[in-house]
């Protein structure tokens, strides 16, 4: 366990340290013609300091050799083998236990090509392994095609650029305007062409958001309610009231003061939903929600309050600022004070309230709803507020409330295991939005096995914190909390091994994460851009499926495990459509920024995540997650869009609708 531990703290200080994904080889390809029928494809690589490109035909048992593989060919063939070029350093490698050969610095391979007729068109990738002395990447993809005409002009290049981080994360992105690989795209066809009518036509209303507004309210008042519950707040509650009622002799004027100090405990917290809002704006919320510093605050910060919680030390805020604002409470009269009393609670239980509203408005910040934050925060207050209302109205029901106690501090260390669970969360945001790969799927689950049983242990009674009562015996409700957290522990176990754990599918990182997976029935999309996609699909005449999603989509990483899982709809999704998953919140650079003109506005696009986001508001008129859209070749909707509905009938409904409308 403290390896496990200490490891995960070495990981994420060197995140902390450098912060970006490995890409030591850049490669660039070209097409050069000789004559007019001979011609030569030419790959050259810039290659990091410290690491090596092995070359062509090392043999079995040995590293990843350069090959080319072809995938369509038009109008031309391939002339002998791919062969390398320049200085190759020939040594034996321990670890391969045979010799092998590698380019260091710079490395280039040529394939000679005879085209044969006027129209022709290459299609393919290149496959290379690189290495240093301590790490090797994974066989990477340089993906490339060529089409044209013949001319006259020897010597003409068809030239472009990989430079594609995703790749080295295992991804297929093979083109695009972003500069990352620059194809020759039909200018016959506009596949960013708005098609927003054309959905309306076929029954599209306004897309909901990846949270209703009733999710995000119960979020909130469950959130108010666990707040209730802690050493912050719950002895608050018999005093504040018995300060009322003492301080009216008038009991309907209590009872009246008593609303009153409900209803601004309400407005406080509303307040703040909005002030958030207001000074981020529904978009800049969700571009906050994957930033980097952003959900590393909040990790360190729900470390920090666990630590707390377990009694490491206490976090109150400076006393002066809650004396000043209790003793202009008493200091005046009528609603301002009863509201100065509302904003003291406000302040003394921050430290046990702080975390969870912080989650709150994070998670509720991806649905780019203006209202949502404040909606939540509405939940929040109604819950907090509840218990002071009604001991108000009913004062007999303050001697059967249980007196706080050692049962309190058992609340507070159950709440520091979850407040650690949702850190690794934060943190597996900004690793998957950034490409880090520090916190793969193995070991996020790993980390919530260790927590969850140590709970367990914990409310058994096992394990014991520096506040804990030396002799309490587990009551019955205490024992069916650690049946549940060590039932749901046991349960993780197998994710380790690729079972896709649909309970806590909205938490743990993606399938495609995992390095050892033995789950044969995962979805992965073929292509991870748009243009190329389109492309793709229109040459094999297959309809195709679009899937905006997002690192830190709660309800994509729900729909692709509870959905996408099923036999029907993953037989479709593979055989029957070209899926194209379009991640709107990664944050790789563009090769340059794209300024564009958007509702009068110039605006810059400077990631892969704002392009692909730009798209989803430009052509469909949408801008949640997930957003499901099927296209024939020409970029024209087959369907009515789906967002978030686990309902797996329907979905296939969805995909079979969208087969018949692209066969007629």
């Amino acid at each position: 366990m403290r390896k496990v531990l200490f490891s995960f703290f070495l990981l994420f200080v060197a995140v902390m340290v450098q912060a970006q994904i490995l890409e030591p080889v850049k490669f660039k390809y070209e097409l050069l013609k000789s004559s007019t029928s001979g011609s030569v494809i030419e790959f050259t690589a810039t290659i990091d300091k410290g690491w090596h490109v092995y070359s062509t035909d090392l043999g079995d048992g040995g590293p990843i050799s350069a090959t080319i593989h072809i995938e369509k060919m038009v109008g031309a063939e391939l002339k002998g083998q791919l062969k390398p070029v320049g200085k190759e350093i020939a040594a034996f490698d321990k670890l391969f236990g045979m010799k092998v050969r590698y380019f260091e610095h710079s490395a280039k391979f040529a394939q000679e090509v005879v085209l044969k007729s006027y129209s022709y068109q290459i299609e393919g990738y290149l496959e290379y392994g690189a290495c240093n002395d301590e790490n090797c990447l994974p066989p990477t993809q340089v993906p490339f095609l060529f089409s044209g005409q013949l001319t006259d002009n020897a010597g003409d290049v068809v030239a472009s650029e990989s430079n594609d981080k995703t790749a080295a994360s295992e991804k297929t992105v093979i083109g695009g305007a972003d500069g990352v690989t620059n194809i020759e795209v039909s200018d016959k066809i506009d596949y960013w062409k708005p098609v927003v009518n054309e959905l309306k036509a076929l029954g599209e209303q306004m897309p909901q958001g990846d949270m209703s507004c009733i999710y995000i309210f119960c979020a909130g008042f469950v959130g108010g309610l666990l707040a209730l519950f802690t050493p912050c707040v719950w002895p608050i509650i018999p005093m504040t009231v018995s300060f009322f009622l003492k301080r009216n002799k008038d009991r309907k004027k209590g009872i009246r003061d008593a609303w009153t100090y409900g209803a601004s405990i309400v407005v406080i917290y509303v307040t703040l939903g909005l002030t958030v809002t207001l000074l981020r704006g529904g978009n800049a919320l969700n571009a906050m929600s994957t930033n980097a510093l952003f959900n590393l605050f909040f990790f360190l910060m729900l470390v920090v309050f666990a630590a707390s919680f377990f009694g490491a030390f206490e976090i109150t805020l400076p006393s002066k600022w809650s004396n000043a604002v209790d003793s202009k409470a008493e200091s005046t009269s009528g609603l301002l004070s009863i509201f100065l009393m509302a904003f003291t609670l406000s302040l003394v239980s921050f430290s046990c309230t702080g975390p969870i509203i912080g989650f709150l408005l994070v998670e509720v910040s991806t649905t780019n709803s203006v209202i949502a934050p404040a909606l939540g925060m509405l939940g929040f207050a109604i819950a907090l507020a509840l218990p002071f209302t009604l001991f108000a109205l009913f004062p007999s029901w303050l001697k059967s409330m249980p007196k706080s106690g050692g049962w309190m501090n058992v609340i507070k260390v159950t709440l520091g295991f979850l407040e650690l669970a949702f850190a690794l969360k934060f943190l597996s945001v900004a690793d998957l939005a950034y490409g880090w790969g520090i916190l793969d799927r193995e070991t996020f689950l790993a980390l919530w096995i260790v927590l969850f049983t140590l709970l367990g242990l914990y409310l058994l009674g096992k394990i014991k914190f520096p506040h804990d009562d030396e002799g309490d015996r587990v009551s019955v409700p205490r024992f069916f909390l650690a049946l549940a957290s060590l039932a749901f522990a046991v349960y993780m176990v197998p994710g380790l091994w690729g079972a896709p754990l649909k309970a806590v599918s909205a938490f743990a990182p993606p399938l495609h994460t995992q390095d050892f997976n033995l789950y044969q029935n995962e979805v992965r999309a073929q292509f991870y851009d748009y243009d190329l996609g389109m492309e793709y699909a229109c040459k094999q005449g297959k309809p195709v499926m679009l899937d905006f999603t997002g690192y830190g989509c709660v309800n994509c990483r729900k729909m692709e495990l509870a959905v996408w899982t099923d036999a029907e709809v993953s037989d479709m999704l593979k055989n029957d459509y070209v899926l194209i998953t379009l991640y709107t919140d990664d944050k790789t650079p563009l090769s340059q920024p794209i300024k564009v003109v958007e509702n009068g506005i110039e605006r810059t696009l400077r990631t892969v995540g704002d392009r692909w986001s730009y798209l989803q508001r430009k052509k469909f008129g949408a801008n949640v997650q997930p957003f499901y859209v099927l296209l024939d070749n020409e970029g024209l909707p087959l369907n009515k869009s789906y967002s978030y509905d686990e309902d797996i009938p329907k979905y296939i409904d969805f995909l079979q609708t969208g087969l018949d409308n692209y066969r007629k």
